[in-house]
């Protein structure tokens, strides 16, 4: 089979636009469908979406590279193609940021046949064609002049379009951003500029000091002990601590536990949040670059001589815990609770050890769970803890009934509850020697299938509730003198955010500090509540 460079490029974007684009489409018909001229301008987007795309190819349409650079974006625009259709994600620089920092064992979680088909089919078979296909060869001069022909009709129709429909073109471009997310490829692509733009941004500049003048207050004479549980994919409607209608804290419910309600997270990946909470600069002002940049709340905790040590049973802390003893959990190497998945109570052997060798000073230990990390919910408990039934065994979670999902996802709360309960009896073993705290707070929350959104990673500001609102709980051990535990009870439905965390941990080990605002510390605010110093 003959065609031109010109030919090639046109088919390649007339295949790309329909077949790798159906997240785009149905996102259109959902949003212009029933409205007057609705499909005339659902059209009117494909065909302009067309010329977008045979405006990026022909940048390609060069015999050395011209082969090759379309069977990759058959490639990409396929796997992209995959995660839009089967989860509703969009592929944006914080997504690829989320992308990068996954582990083997997550990564695997996301494999499956379909995604083999989609290869198979939007990839590898147009690729095999398109290298099968005997592009003729034109002069240079020749081949320059056919690509600013079809490149100037491209436009030509573009321009064409928006001016017969000016008024609905001006309301897209203002109203509706979001549709824009899930072109494909030119979203994933800028995308992808965009994140290495930021992420080599900068990676010069030394690393910024805060807290220098951190120090522990001269009232404080009792040793701290805190255990500060980062949790993973919890969302605060699916504990019946804040109202759930299902026992999913059976065993938190019979500890004098604060669980507050109305909490928001910084991002809604772990590669965002899990920075950014430790992070002093708060969600409105983080960035990736400055977190990479600037010590975060255990350097000024470090400054101010607590010890700490952060075990992982996820990925990696994202770089919060580079300064500080840190112990990988996800392998029975160190975990001892492994049977196929690693489970997160394994982060607790040889804890009370490692409080024993700790001679003087107060203590901050991190426990990094594995948590409810999807779509394998089925795989973050034990089978002890399959209480909600009949489960979704499968990382298709779109092949799921609904009940499906949310018995496995339930599940993984109910075990969370478990391990936050062991947390729990660990510390009260030391109430004779400390003074014990818990802080657990979930990093972002899950997407559980409403309005066909599945996982988590979508871009705040277009984020349902569900991947934002996040669980937080506080436990006082019986010798915490420092808080009235009835005022904290009062803060439960306030609004509050990952923001509260830098602050918190700062107030809980009485650490003063320029950085440290009382404003932000849930303690400090109990004890404005309860009119106490």
């Amino acid at each position: 089979m003959k065609c031109s460079a010109n030919q090639a490029v046109m088919g390649t974007a007339a295949f790309i636009a329909a077949f790798a684009n159906l997240a785009f489409f149905r996102n259109l018909a959902e949003t212009f469908a029933s409205s007057p001229w609705g499909h005339f301008h659902i059209f009117s987007l494909g065909l302009f979406v067309y010329c977008c795309l045979v405006l990026f190819l022909l940048m390609f349409s060069f015999r050395a590279v011209f082969k090759p650079a379309l069977a990759g974006l058959f490639l990409l625009s396929a796997v992209a193609a995959y995660f839009m259709d089967t989860y509703h994600v969009v592929i944006d620089a914080d997504m690829l940021l989320n992308v990068i920092s996954t582990d083997r064992a997550e990564a695997a979680d996301l494999l499956s046949l379909r995604l083999l088909g989609y290869l198979l089919l939007l990839g590898l078979f147009p690729s095999a064609l398109l290298i099968l296909t005997d592009i003729r060869v034109e002069s240079a001069g020749r081949a320059h002049w056919s690509r600013i022909r079809l490149a100037s009709a491209a436009l030509l129709v573009m321009l064409s379009l928006a001016l017969i429909s000016s008024a609905f073109y001006a309301s897209f471009v203002r109203e509706h951003k979001a549709l824009r997310y899930y072109v494909n490829p030119l979203t994933p692509i800028y995308s992808a500029y965009k994140f290495i733009s930021l992420r080599f941004a900068g990676t010069s500049a030394p690393l910024q000091a805060i807290g220098g003048d951190a120090n522990i207050s001269e009232e404080d004479i009792d040793r701290e002990l805190v255990v500060l549980v980062v949790g993973e994919t919890a969302r605060a409607d699916r504990f019946s601590l804040n109202g759930y209608d299902r026992k999913t804290n059976p065993e938190l419910e019979q500890e004098d536990v604060v669980s507050f309600t109305q909490v928001h997270a910084c991002g809604t990946s772990t590669a965002v949040s899990v920075p950014c909470m430790f992070s002093s600069f708060g969600r409105d002002a983080y960035d990736n670059q400055k977190g990479r940049s600037t010590q975060n709340v255990l350097d000024v905790l470090g400054n101010a001589g607590v010890n700490m040590l952060w075990r992982d049973n996820n990925s990696s802390s994202k770089g919060v815990s580079d300064r500080i003893r840190t112990e990988d959990f996800r392998s029975s190497n160190a975990n001892p609770s492994c049977d196929g998945e690693c489970r997160d109570e394994g982060m607790l052997s040889g804890l009370q050890e490692y409080v024993d060798s700790q001679a003087a000073g107060d203590i901050l230990i991190i426990l990094h769970q594995m948590g409810s990390h999807g779509p394998a919910y089925y795989k973050r408990y034990p089978p002890g803890f399959a209480k909600f039934q009949p489960v979704c065994e499968s990382n298709q979670l779109q092949d799921c009934l609904p009940g499906g999902i949310n018995n496995a996802y339930d599940n993984s709360i109910l075990y969370t509850d478990y391990f936050l309960s062991l947390v729990i009896d660990f510390l009260r073993g030391n109430d004779d020697h400390f003074e014990t705290l818990m802080l657990y707070a979930s990093d972002h929350g899950e997407s559980l299938g409403e309005s066909g959104v599945y996982l988590h990673g979508l871009p705040y500001w277009i984020a349902p509730e569900a991947q934002t609102h996040v669980p937080v709980i506080l436990w006082f051990g019986r010798n915490y003198r420092d808080a009235d535990i009835g005022a904290v009870r009062q803060l439960r439905n306030e609004s509050m955010s990952h923001d509260n965390l830098f602050h918190t941990l700062l107030g809980v080990f009485e650490i003063d500090s320029e950085v440290y605002d009382g404003r932000k510390d849930i303690l400090q605010l109990s004890r404005d509540l309860a009119g106490t110093p």
